[in-house]
């Protein structure tokens, strides 16, 4: 499995503040990660968006978590941020072209396989993910 570019930012994003404890700019955080501002501008106005930080426009602007990072659960920032976790075809909700369908049984165990996934990361917050110094 493959998490998006897009998840990984914000889950950077979002361990970065947790460990800092203080206000970031998208600039200080472009350049520690050495990622593109733009793309990281659109990561925080995501997060922004759900919740998980609050921003400040100005001189003294930037942004920090909106709550403590033991109430921000993992699992929950995946599935806002990945547009689907379909490893393969046949798991798209959409139509599917596979001749296999009718008798395989792939589907079920790669679907058991992302449920495992995501009930692991459902266990964790980001405050047990912040690396300890």
């Amino acid at each position: 499995m493959h998490i998006t570019q897009h998840s990984d930012y914000a889950l950077r994003v979002l361990i970065l503040l947790a460990m800092r404890d203080e206000k970031l700019t998208i600039a200080q955080v472009a350049a520690h990660f050495r990622i593109s501002q733009e793309h990281l501008r659109k990561v925080v106005h995501r997060l922004a968006t759900l919740g998980y930080i609050v921003t400040t426009r100005g001189k003294q602007g930037g942004f920090a978590l909106a709550k403590p990072a033991m109430e921000i659960n993992v699992g929950r920032v995946m599935r806002d941020f990945e547009p689907h976790f379909d490893i393969v075809e046949c798991l798209a909700r959409q139509s599917h072209d596979c001749a296999l369908l009718p008798a395989c049984g792939l589907q079920g165990v790669l679907r058991k396989a992302t449920d495992n996934f995501l009930a692991t990361l459902d266990r964790y917050t980001l405050a047990d993910i912040v690396p300890r110094s």
